[in-house]
């Protein structure tokens, strides 16, 4: 089996704990196991060392200090192998055999990033064992740039992804995804398995398992798994990701109604939106999307339910002294696009705005989420605007 294991800081916090994930990389090395290593900054090094940048750093520079944290734990880690019989090497960005290569910007240069992997595949074919900084990867020129926060998570990802790794271990402080915070939550238990698609939306909103940006790498045939540094077994126990990404760019294949709400200072109104969603959920009607703003809530839902709703809605409204008013907008579409993709381009919304206004497609809403965008259109207008937001993707 060929595995990718990342060690975040907490896993390499002194020396104790190095000890610890070194014992683990080398007994998947003694079982027969092809490995590579990726290893945050120890602790909270990397978060010290921006506390201390209080002058005016360009941005190479912050790299470069910043680069110091991970520089550290693979050297520490490189000896705890070789000192347990572990033939070990580590990587740095502009040492030979460097497999990560970005844009100026941190946008990945694939095909380079694919090309360069062969070298550390030979290593670990070898019975070497590749220990990477995390984090870190170095442009077309050799200047140190980086991968975005939780960036050790996307290097042990995207690794596993083109070095056609069959299993990658993200070993962390947490007995895997738990059912909630369990410093927050009595009772909070670890789940086995979820999906890609879960744990992202998760991520996304402040789970910090595992980077949204490094769930984007991950395929159908790469078991990533997310267990605790005190396991030892980097291959069972935790929580398995199932599954992969898929940018889908999809139309609603039925009409849709847009109700929209208005009252003063909705937001600051605590309990409208629950008495106006309960009020339709309690129907059986079914909300597609809702959209809010600081004085309206919109709900959208198939157009057949639509006088239903309204009913149901304006009850809501006179028994309210907060609401004023409900409206109907008949004859909506709405374009979808969510996945993978969507996460690692740069302006993505405006990417499937553009060539809807360059077509005068009039938009009568649009709502995102951090992985995905939600476009209504007039009925009339569905098939071209499914058409040209494809064409972005």
């Amino acid at each position: 089996m060929r595995l990718i294991a990342k060690f975040g800081g907490t896993s390499v916090a002194d020396g104790p704990r190095i000890d610890r994930a070194a014992a683990s990389a080398a007994a998947a090395v003694e079982a027969g196991h092809q490995m590579a290593v990726v290893v945050s900054a120890m602790g909270k090094t990397t978060d010290e060392l921006l506390s201390e940048i209080t002058f005016e750093a360009t941005e190479r520079d912050r790299a470069e200090i910043v680069s110091m944290g991970e520089r550290t734990s693979v050297r520490m880690l490189k000896g705890a192998l070789e000192a347990r019989g572990v033939e070990a090497i580590f990587l740095e960005p502009g040492r030979e055999g460097w497999p990560i290569i970005t844009d100026e910007y941190g946008e990945v240069d694939v095909e380079e990033t694919r090309r360069r992997v062969s070298w550390c595949l030979e290593r670990m074919a070898e019975g070497v064992v590749p220990v990477i900084t995390g984090f870190l990867a170095q442009d077309r020129e050799g200047r140190i740039t980086t991968l975005g926060r939780g960036g050790s998570d996307t290097t042990a990802v995207m690794l596993g992804n083109y070095m056609d790794a069959d299993a990658v271990a993200i070993v962390t402080d947490v007995e895997g995804v738990m059912t909630a915070d369990p410093t927050v939550v009595e009772g909070a238990r670890n789940v086995g398995e979820i999906t890609v698609d879960e744990l992202r939306s998760l991520s996304f909103r402040g789970a910090e398992v595992v980077a949204p940006s490094a769930l984007a790498y991950k395929t159908a045939d790469l078991d990533v798994r997310v267990v605790h540094h005190q396991h030892g077994d980097l291959l069972t126990g935790g929580t398995r990701v199932e599954g992969e990404f898929e940018t889908l760019v999809d139309l609603q294949e039925r009409r849709l109604v847009c109700l929209t709400v208005a009252g003063r200072a909705i937001r600051n109104q605590p309990g409208v939106l629950a008495a106006l969603s309960a009020a339709l959920g309690e129907a059986g009607i079914n909300v597609e999307t809702v959209s809010s703003g600081m004085d309206s809530v919109s709900f959208y839902l198939e157009e057949g339910k639509g006088k239903e709703a309204e009913t149901l809605l304006h009850d809501e409204v006179i028994g309210d002294d907060a609401l004023s008013s409900v409206t109907v907008e008949q004859g909506l579409a709405v374009v979808r696009v969510a996945g993978g993709e969507f996460e690692q381009r740069t302006g993505a919304v405006q990417q499937v705005l553009e060539p809807l206004e360059a077509e005068r497609i009039y938009l009568h809403d649009v709502v995102t989420s951090a992985s995905s965008v939600s476009v209504f259109v007039d009925w009339e207008d569905r098939e071209r605007a499914l058409e040209l937001v494809r064409g972005v993707f």
